[in-house]
């Protein structure tokens, strides 16, 4: 008799396309022969879902709109009366759907909902957010008190104020532990990579760790595209220096009319997408714009590419052997640009204090060094050493192969390399 399917569940978040994609990449890694695959979601943008064989079911959440401007302004992301909703919506979907497993991208709520329904919980995360993480400290946002302060006064004081900051995120789901009876999980940090299992999207050499538990696990870097060929117009041009520029999703809109300026009067070839968002105002001739590109294809064929410095474009980036110019402005692509920058394949510049000077300074000085082309071309040989469908793909399969042993089910056992093993 054939065994049952075993029933996964994807819960992203839908602020940035990054949660979503990341997600739909792992589905698509799991055979349709061993598992009945759902996904669950605020939205479903038809050039990220296209062709997942997966159930979808809509969830309740905040515009990124919304949650991008409380991120902006330095505000909680969730307060306790909005948690409840995302948290009631997860359990509508739970008890629907039934899964066997749950694996989230920041649905903070999951952490009340997945365990008050009896549903194991993966969390995928990336590895500069977790408590085991090697670190000398964190780097400053662009937060609303740099402005008022001023940024060495705000840096001096940011390192005190971190502890209080991380607990005040972390206190309205902390509460909402409380009230379903379930115990506090800790600080921000906790908060964020909590589950009964916990997986990184980063390869481990990028972030290393120290008395990291066995049942957190480095899958490697999550690459997505954009369907869809590259400008011919782009492609052509063979006398230029190509540049491939993205804000993303996320990244500061006030960039990117500074981005053009400092590039106008360069001797480059620009390819910028825009993730969607409204490009208005006059653009130079060398300036393409395209709504998505396909990023592989992109990278590959870029000198050097700017972005928002998170982790999304950077390890898609350095996928390809590419530098990059990072441009972070909130907290998670401050300390994907800061791993990167350790590395010596890029720089990054803070959004909130750009100058197209400060641009070409910078692009110029990534283009004619070669250790940062080098450094990026080492860690594209690192990335291919990690298949992170393939690592996840093993980590659901060993995980549904302790149960039917009968050993423990919620605690696998990684290689010291970082890849699942049998």
């Amino acid at each position: 008799m054939t065994p049952p399917r075993k029933r996964i569940l994807f819960v992203s978040e839908a602020i940035t396309l990054a949660q979503m994609v990341r997600l739909v990449s792992l589905a698509r890694s799991l055979p349709r022969d061993g598992y009945e695959v759902h996904f669950a979601s605020s939205q479903f943008p038809g050039y990220v879902f296209e062709g997942l064989d997966a159930k979808r079911w809509p969830l309740w959440g905040l515009s990124p709109k919304t949650a991008m401007a409380r991120v902006a302004s330095g505000k909680r992301l969730y307060s306790r009366r909005v948690l409840r909703r995302y948290i009631e919506s997860d359990q509508h979907v739970l008890r629907a759907v039934t899964p066997d497993l749950v694996v989230g991208d920041l649905r903070w709520s999951l952490a009340v909902s997945a365990p008050t329904c009896g549903v194991p919980l993966a969390s995928l995360i990336n590895a500069y957010w977790s408590p085991f993480a090697k670190r000398d400290g964190f780097p400053l946002p662009d937060h609303p008190m740099v402005r008022i302060l001023g940024e060495n006064r705000a840096a001096k004081y940011f390192p005190r104020a971190l502890p209080w900051v991380f607990a005040h995120f972390a206190a309205p789901l902390n509460a909402e532990r409380r009230r379903a009876g379930l115990p506090t999980i800790g600080s921000l940090l906790e908060v964020l990579t909590f589950g009964d299992h916990v997986l990184y999207a980063d390869p481990p050499e990028l972030v290393p760790t120290a008395g990291l538990p066995s049942n957190h696990h480095f899958l490697g870097p999550i690459l997505w595209s954009a369907p869809g060929p590259l400008p011919e117009e782009w492609r052509e041009r063979a006398d230029r220096v190509p540049i491939y520029v993205t804000m993303g999703s996320s990244g500061s809109a006030r960039c990117l009319p500074i981005l053009i300026d400092a590039l106008a009067s360069m001797p480059v070839d620009v390819l910028l997408a825009t993730a969607g968002r409204d490009q208005t105002g006059r653009l130079p001739d060398h300036v393409r714009v395209v709504p998505f590109a396909d990023g592989h294809a992109a990278c590959a064929r870029a000198r050097v590419v700017i972005h928002n410095g998170g982790s999304s474009t950077g390890y898609q980036a350095l996928a390809a052997g590419t530098p990059v110019l990072g441009i972070p402005s909130n907290l998670d692509q401050y300390l994907a640009s800061e791993r990167i920058d350790q590395q010596g394949a890029g720089l990054s510049l803070r959004s909130g204090a750009l100058t197209a000077d400060k641009v070409r300074d910078s692009l110029h000085r990534v283009l004619s060094e070669p250790t940062f082309a080098k450094a990026a071309a080492e860690i594209a040989t690192t990335f291919k050493k990690h298949d992170a469908a393939a690592n996840f793909r093993a980590f659901v399969e060993n995980l549904y192969r302790t149960r039917s042993e009968g050993t423990v089910p919620r605690n696998p056992q990684p290689s010291t390399s970082g890849q699942w093993t049998p």
